[in-house]
C-alpha cells in the first residue's frame, strides 16, 4: 500500500509542478527567451534529454519543486546569448506574462479538476448549512440544529464551509465559539464549547456536527460550483495566512511533503473523486503561494517589476538577486522545519 501511495504522491506533485513550470516554459519560448534547462524535481539529475531546441529536459531526484532556467532572469548574465533573447531585456508585459503563467496554469488545472468532479459525481455543499448533529455532542448540548446556516463564528462572517473550517480551527481565547446561525428566517446566537480529542501529542476540537448532504448535477450547476469552490478555497488560504501572522494559527498547522504524503494515503481510501479534489486543492495552494509578494516566489519577482514600472527605471539587479537568494534560503529553512515537524507527528 505504501508503494502505491508513494507513486500517487510523486504523480500528483509531478503533475502540479509540470503544469506550473510548463506555463513559464511555453510563454518564455514563445517570447523568444533563451532557455537553458527545464527541470521537474530538485536535487541530482536522474534523467536528462537534450532537445533539438538545445534545451536540457531533466527529471531530478526529489519531487518537491521544479524550475525553468532562462537566460537573463535578473540581469545580463551570459555574454554568449544575444541580448534580445535575455528575459531581462524583454518588454515589461512579456516578462509579466512569463512570470505569472505558472500560477495561471495551476489555477486552470484546479478549475478543470473541480469541474470534472462536479460533472461526474455531482456538486458538494458550499453553503455552511449544518447536517446531522451527533448525540451528546457539544453541538447538541449547545442547541445547534440540523438545517442551521452559519452566519458568523466569533464575529467573523462565514459564507462557505471552507471559510467556516478555518475559523473553527482558529484558537478561541476562552475555548468558547460564538455562532450566529440563521434558523427559520431568524438569526440565533449560540455559544459552543467543543470537546477536546487527544491522539498522541495532537489535540483537536470536536463540535459534533456534519455538513448538509446536498448534491446537484447539470452543466450550469457544476459551472457555478467550480467557480464558487475555487474562490472559497482561495479565501480560506488568505485566512490561513492571516491566522499565521496574527497567531491564531501556528506553524504546526502547516504540512510539508511528508504531511502531503499522509493525506494522499488517506485520499486513496475514499476513491478517485477525493484524489482529484486533492490535486485541485494542492494546485490552488501552489498557485496561491507562488503569487505572494515574497522574494524567490513568482509574486516576489512580479512585485519588483511593479516597483520598476512605478519608478520608471529598473531595480538594481544585484539587490534583486540578493533578495531572491535570501528568500530562497528562508523558504528552505521553513521547509526543513515543517518536514521535521511532519516526521515527528508521523511517529508520535
Amino acid at each position: 500500500m505504501w508503494f502505491v501511495t508513494l507513486l500517487l504522491f510523486i504523480f500528483i506533485l509531478g503533475l502540479i509542478i509540470l503544469v506550473h513550470e510548463f506555463g513559464h516554459f511555453i510563454t518564455a519560448k514563445k517570447s523568444g527567451v533563451y532557455i537553458y534547462e527545464f527541470s521537474i524535481g530538485m536535487g541530482p539529475v536522474i534523467y536528462t534529454h537534450k532537445g533539438k531546441d538545445g534545451i536540457d529536459y531533466n527529471i531530478r531526484l526529489f519531487p518537491i519543486g521544479g524550475f525553468v532556467s532562462m537566460a537573463g532572469e535578473v540581469y545580463e548574465d551570459d555574454g554568449k546569448i544575444k541580448k534580445d533573447k535575455l528575459l531581462c531585456n524583454k518588454k515589461w508585459y512579456q516578462r509579466l506574462i512569463i512570470l505569472g503563467a505558472g500560477v495561471f496554469n495551476n489555477f486552470i488545472l484546479a478549475l478543470l479538476f473541480l469541474f470534472i468532479m462536479a460533472m461526474v459525481w455531482g456538486t458538494t455543499p458550499i453553503s455552511p448549512v449544518l447536517g446531522d448533529i451527533q448525540e451528546n455532542s457539544a453541538a447538541m448540548h449547545s442547541g445547534l440544529k440540523k438545517g442551521d446556516q452559519i452566519v458568523s463564528i466569533n464575529g467573523h462572517k462565514v459564507s462557505t464551509w471552507d471559510v467556516a473550517q478555518i475559523y473553527l480551527y482558529y484558537k478561541s481565547d476562552n475555548g468558547v465559539y460564538e455562532f450566529q446561525v440563521l434558523r427559520d428566517g431568524k438569526e440565533e446566537h449560540i455559544s459552543v464549547t467543543p470537546t477536546i480529542s487527544k491522539e498522541g501529542n495532537k489535540e483537536s476540537r470536536v463540535f459534533g456536527f456534519s455538513i448538509e448532504s446536498k448534491n446537484e448535477k447539470g452543466f450550469l450547476a457544476c459551472l457555478r460550483y467550480t467557480w464558487q469552490k475555487f474562490w472559497s478555497i482561495v479565501h480560506s488560504m488568505c485566512l490561513t495566512l492571516g491566522g499565521l501572522f496574527t497567531g491564531r494559527l501556528s506553524l504546526k498547522s502547516l504540512s510539508g511533503p511528508v504531511g502531503i504524503y499522509q493525506v494522499v494515503g488517506d485520499s486513496i481510501q475514499y476513491g478517485l473523486s477525493q484524489i482529484m479534489y486533492l490535486v485541485a486543492l494542492l494546485s490552488i495552494n501552489v498557485g496561491f503561494i507562488n503569487i505572494l509578494p515574497f522574494p524567490a516566489f513568482d509574486g516576489g519577482r512580479i512585485f519588483f517589476m511593479i516597483i520598476e514600472k512605478i519608478k520608471g527605471s529598473k531595480i538594481n539587479s544585484k539587490l534583486e538577486n540578493t533578495m531572491n537568494n535570501i528568500g530562497f534560503v528562508l523558504l528552505m529553512l521553513l521547509m526543513i522545519y515543517i518536514t521535521f515537524q511532519d516526521i515527528v507527528h508521523l511517529f508520535l
